[in-house]
């Protein structure tokens, strides 16, 4: 691939297979699983707010069940840290209404592999702009 640093091929399946795994778990509403693909002091940003771990589960639960489907990130590295952009369509399993939207990712290497320190998500807007979702708070209000 033109571009890509070969040494950093290993680097780049292990990210995508992060974030597949992150598309997978939320569309099978496997909570503990998802949990276990951040940091333990990692975030999840939306809605102009950054939830912890611990809040985590009910920020998910709070949101419509649905089908989320991924493209590979684009990932660029900074040693044991890397950035990511990657964008996704959500399909609501009872509407079948189709969100269109964007992460932005912060991953650090742990002796466990890759994991999330930031997921943040920016929406695609019908009038044609784009931002960090209405802002409102599904989990503290």
């Amino acid at each position: 691939m033109p571009g890509v640093d070969p040494s950093t091929v290993a680097d780049r399946l292990e990210i995508t297979d992060l974030c597949a795994r992150y598309a997978m778990h939320l569309s099978r509403f496997e909570v503990d699983e998802l949990i276990e693909l951040f940091l333990p002091d990692g975030t999840y940003t939306a809605f102009g707010e950054v939830y912890a771990m611990d809040l985590f589960p009910k920020l998910v639960s709070s949101a419509p069940r649905g089908q989320l489907i991924v493209n590979p990130p684009v990932i660029t590295f900074d040693g044991d840290e890397a950035n990511g952009e990657q964008h996704y369509t959500f399909t609501d399993q009872k509407t079948h209404e189709v969100r269109l939207a964007w992460y932005s990712d912060q991953y650090r290497r742990t002796a466990d592999g890759w994991r999330f320190a930031n997921r943040s998500t920016t929406f695609l807007r019908r009038g044609g702009g784009y931002d960090s979702g209405d802002t409102h708070d599904p989990v503290r209000s």
